[in-house]
């Protein structure tokens, strides 16, 4: 296909998207879930930055997480739909890259927090301040670094 790739690649970058983000879930289970996070899998929330088969893969790849978490049927579908749409917001911006990946970092500490807060039985604010600083650590400190060098290497590659 001239000038892009074809669907199978798409769809297979999406798989790989989704796998690496259940798999990080759960290499990092102890700082994954719960009042306290730091949800590693969360730095590739940049990569709808670069494709727009980021968008349903991260969506599918917290789904997935989530369903093995065992925070149960909020966390399952309020989880994954709050990342499927940080994901989409981060692609519609992804012109202003630092904008866009406030997306992600916004709607964990705001949307997340109204729903694992009865569930775990702590107060709203301080949960949203804990789950917003954990996230803007993750997606600034991890995922901006993976952004850059992964436009990096699309520049060089396309010399």
């Amino acid at each position: 296909m001239p000038g892009g790739i074809g669907p199978s690649r798409r769809v297979a970058r999406g798989a790989v998207i989704a796998a690496a983000y259940v798999a990080l879930v759960f290499a990092f289970a102890f700082a994954s879930f719960g009042a306290i996070q730091l949800r590693v899998a969360e730095a590739l929330t940049v990569l709808p930055l670069f494709y727009p088969e980021a968008v349903p893969a991260l969506w599918i790849g917290c789904l997935l997480a989530n369903i093995l978490g065992g925070l149960g049927p909020w966390d399952i579908f309020g989880g994954s739909a709050v990342t499927g749409l940080a994901a989409l917001l981060t692609w519609l911006l992804r012109r202003r890259p630092l904008l866009a990946l406030a997306s992600p970092v916004l709607l964990n500490a705001f949307l997340v927090s109204l729903y694992l807060a009865p569930i775990l039985k702590v107060p709203y604010w301080p949960l949203v301040g804990s789950i917003g600083t954990s996230e803007a650590i993750v997606v600034y400190g991890l995922g901006w670094p993976l952004a850059r060098w992964w436009r990096r290497r699309m520049e060089e590659s396309s010399l």
